[in-house]
């Protein structure tokens, strides 16, 4: 079994079950990658039955040509407004950049990310947090940003979320034989959603559990795939 990342355990315990959680360390994948083979080279050898394997959504949006160099990326000027009102944490720096914010524009509408701010300026008033990502979307939450710690080319790059996580989630299961079930995942030391999987929604609730504390860990890694197995 392989070892847990740094200052993160290997076994957690969910519902009165233990789980391991083992990451699959790879090389970077880069545009034009095709996510088959990576899959096939990376994972095919290490599933087994009851296995989970879980996909970080950043490396199935690469391989679907959804990542911009910051440099390419024109931002319009509400984009640099509404951008100086989002909350930076160190996790990541999410829409708080006119460039992920200017892709939150482009990917969800602009009424629809006006709407989520405005709303979220009022709530904020009243101590609640999340509203903007609550209406938002999946869209606007899975957009990452550059970090000094993200593996390059991707510091200086945003990746937007993978287009129809569900059906990648199906067709990678099919690819590896039925063997193993399939999640792709978006997670960070903050916590993770779902984007889409071959479990029913107890089991996905259960899985964000398990990855609470992101085991693949938040910055050079290089552990984009990941193993749940029962133990």
């Amino acid at each position: 079994m392989s070892e847990a990342n740094a200052g993160k355990a290997l076994t957690v315990q969910v519902e009165g079950s233990s789980f391991a959680r083992i990451p699959i360390r790879t090389r970077v994948v880069m545009p034009g990658d095709d996510l088959d083979e990576f899959i096939r080279e990376n994972a095919a050898d290490v599933v087994r039955d009851g296995d989970l394997l879980f996909v970080t959504e950043k490396i199935v949006a690469i391989t679907q040509g959804r990542s911009y160099l910051v440099d390419d990326i024109k931002p319009r000027k509400l984009a640099f407004f509404l951008s100086k009102y989002v909350t930076r944490t160190p996790y990541g720096i999410g829409l708080g950049m006119p460039e992920t914010m200017e892709m939150a524009l482009r990917e969800c509408g602009t009424i629809r990310i006006l709407f989520a701010a405005a709303v979220s300026a009022v709530t904020k008033l009243f101590g609640r947090k999340g509203d903007f990502y609550r209406i938002a979307g999946d869209k606007a939450r899975a957009i990452d940003g550059p970090t000094s710690g993200t593996i390059p080319p991707y510091n200086k790059a945003v990746v937007l979320g993978p287009e129809r996580p569900r059906e990648v989630a199906t067709h990678l299961k099919a690819l590896l034989g039925n063997v193993p079930e399939v999640a792709v995942v978006d997670i960070n030391d903050l916590g993770g959603n779902i984007l889409g999987s071959t479990l029913d929604k107890s089991e996905e609730k259960r899985l964000v559990a398990i990855l609470k504390d992101n085991p693949l860990g938040q910055g050079h890694q290089s552990t984009p795939l990941g193993i749940v197995r029962a133990v």
